[in-house]
């Protein structure tokens, strides 16, 4: 085991991290074995959490086992998924399983035996404010360090050069849907907290699910499984046209390579965010295994005559929703299709309805005044994901998993994790701890030869046409 750098306490971090999620998970984890750098991490929740209220049975990691935390920046890591196997003695058990892709407890397990194990990192404390000192050329840390029982219990600050966000993203609830989520006692739940109130959903007579995503057939697949035949009495609503199926053509996954990443990053800002909106199967979209399960279980409802009561229907928004009575509800719906409205009253929701970047604006507050923004007002984010700061700021602030708006469908994927860890760690040290593959798609994107491709591998340049008329 490598043995970190000694941090003298008044002396600037190489690097401080503030969120541990997988992505900072993974930058911590291949930063361990770089012993010339000086690395903390900080995270407000007592232990790493990985969407606990979306750990249902069954459900699988819609990429394969080898997009864990630094295989494929370094596949010889002891931080590896496989060498958590070896640990666990799990080796031959997992070869003979022949499962590509694991389940979400087994990814949130490993995640969590990473988590245990790797020093320098801090929970338990809540980040409030970081600032750029010009005098001492270094970043100011504020932080609240809690409780067991997540109160304030003592107040510290830290030193960086470099910071690295990682704090994620948030649960996204429509505004028509904000009030009965926070209203006491009403079943109106997020899908990230599904499991925790599965059962008061399902003693609920009529069940409604809103959002057309992975979360939203994994939750209507569970539900229904859970509910009687015959008196399933479960609605499923969507605003996507269809119930689609992902992306998941070898050709179209390379819209999660490097490669193409480098090439969104280049485009202009109307194009990128144009795209965005537009490739919204590539990772929106619903794994056609659990298409399948989906339509496996309905129809084995129907083997003895009868049809389900279950309503399956996309391209429905939510305009309006209240209460009716005390524990009632009635959601006013609009298909954007035939441009007609109606009613739905149900006794629980849950909104499958995806997660939003966490709001940057009070955590850097204090480096707005050095921040470049778009036209929209975004971080301007370098091609080594950096944000672009005033040129009088010598230390660096990384991003992770908020940079959609400028590196694309890729940003909230974990196959990109390692590799943008380590292209992190590769600008950070100035060196090249991780050499990084030069080409990683069969696809060229742009008409434009790219460099990255070795002379001798280059297609031969064909003479161009002459008109000789």
């Amino acid at each position: 085991m490598t043995t970190p750098t000694h941090h003298e306490p008044d002396a600037p971090r190489d690097l401080v991290g503030i969120g541990i999620g997988p992505f900072n998970l993974s930058l911590a984890a291949l930063a361990h074995p770089l012993a010339e750098l000086d690395t903390a991490f900080y995270e407000q929740r007592p232990g790493f959490d990985w969407h606990p209220g979306l750990l249902i049975d069954g459900a699988t990691l819609q990429v394969p086992f080898l997009a864990d935390l630094v295989t494929l920046a370094d596949p010889t890591s002891r931080w590896s998924f496989l060498n958590y196997l070896r640990t666990r003695d799990r080796l031959f058990p997992f070869y003979f399983a022949e499962r590509f892709h694991i389940q979400r407890a087994e990814y949130d397990a490993y995640c969590r035996w990473v988590a245990g194990n790797l020093p320098g990192l801090h929970f338990g404390h809540q980040i409030d404010a970081v600032r750029w000192n010009p005098d001492t050329d270094v970043f100011e840390v504020d932080y609240t360090q809690l409780d067991a029982s997540g109160q304030a219990h003592a107040l510290g600050r830290t030193h960086a050069r470099n910071i690295v966000l990682g704090v994620g993203t948030e649960p996204h609830v429509p505004e028509p849907l904000e009030p009965l989520v926070k209203a006491p006692g009403l079943p109106v739940i997020h899908a990230a907290d599904y499991l925790q109130h599965r059962d008061t959903i399902l003693a609920a007579d009529h069940i409604t699910v809103i959002g057309s995503g992975q979360s939203g057939a994994e939750v209507f697949l569970d539900l229904l499984r859970h509910r009687p035949a015959g008196r399933e009495r479960i609605h499923w609503i969507g605003r996507t046209e269809a119930f689609a199926p992902m992306e998941y053509s070898k050709l179209g996954l390379e819209h999660f390579t490097p490669d193409y990443t480098r090439y969104f990053h280049a485009l202009s800002e109307p194009v990128r965010d144009r795209l965005v909106s537009a490739q919204w199967q590539l990772h929106k979209g619903i794994d056609a295994g659990t298409i399948a399960a989906i339509h496996d279980e309905l129809y084995r409802r129907t083997l003895h005559g009868g049809w389900p009561d279950t309503v399956l229907t996309p391209a429905v928004r939510v305009r309006t929703a209240g209460r009716v009575g005390t524990t009632r509800i009635e959601l006013h719906l609009e298909h954007v299709q035939q441009d007609t409205r109606s009613r739905l009253t149900t006794d629980a929701v849950v909104l499958a309805t995806g997660y939003r970047e966490r709001p940057l604006g009070r955590l850097l507050a204090g480096l707005d005044p050095y921040l470049h923004r778009d036209s929209s007002g975004r971080p301007r984010i370098d091609d080594h994901f950096r944000m672009i700061l005033d040129p009088t700021v010598t230390g660096h602030v990384y991003v992770q998993n908020a940079e959609l708006h400028t590196h694309g469908v890729g940003s909230p994927d974990l196959g990109l994790a390692a590799w943008r860890s380590a292209t992190i760690l590769n600008s950070l040290t100035g060196k090249e701890p991780y050499p990084l593959p030069r080409r990683t798609a069969f696809t060229t994107f742009g008409l434009q030869q790219p460099d990255r491709i070795p002379p001798s591998r280059r297609p031969q340049i064909l003479t161009p046409l002459v008109d000789e008329r």
